[in-house]
């Protein structure tokens, strides 16, 4: 797993998660799987085969936000950029007569429809290390789209 760029609320809400799973939801599964035990047959107990599939879940979901954690970079806004497109920055875009604007952000933040394109996007890609005026072809789904960057903050 490489760099997962994420901002300081979204890292946060990752750790409060985390914190969450580990300390109340694993042991609300392993009391659920207690319980479960004291039915009897294992074989056929339901309430048994729920809480271990969920104690499966939980322990799946810590895993992977620990790794997460692990590889995350905050996101900081700063004017090291020398004006190139990094994560972080917010740019303006013009393709044809419509102009956008948005945020280079990581995958776990991505929401196109509110003007944040993940780094690994094929524009994002195509956005990444670029400066004001560059123009860029890129392949989409309906064909190839070019793009002018009209601004990078």
């Amino acid at each position: 797993m490489g760099k997962e760029y994420l901002t300081k609320e979204r890292l946060e809400e990752f750790k409060q998660e985390l914190d969450s799973l580990k300390n109340q939801k694993r042991n609300e599964v392993a009391q659920r799987l207690k319980q479960a035990k004291e039915y009897g047959d294992l074989s056929e107990n339901s309430e048994y085969a729920e809480a271990r599939e969920e104690q499966a879940n939980v322990e799946s979901r810590i895993f992977e936000l620990e790794e997460l954690l692990k590889n995350a970079v905050t996101i900081e806004k700063n004017g090291d950029n020398k004006g190139t497109v990094q994560v972080g920055s917010t740019i303006t875009i013009k393709k044809g007569d419509k102009v956008s604007t948005y945020t280079i952000v990581g995958m776990y933040e991505a929401k196109p429809e509110e003007g944040r394109i993940s780094d690994d996007s094929p524009l994002g890609k195509a956005f990444m290390n670029r400066k004001a005026g560059d123009v860029i072809d890129v392949t989409t789904p309906v064909g190839m789209a070019k793009y002018e960057i009209v601004k990078v903050e």
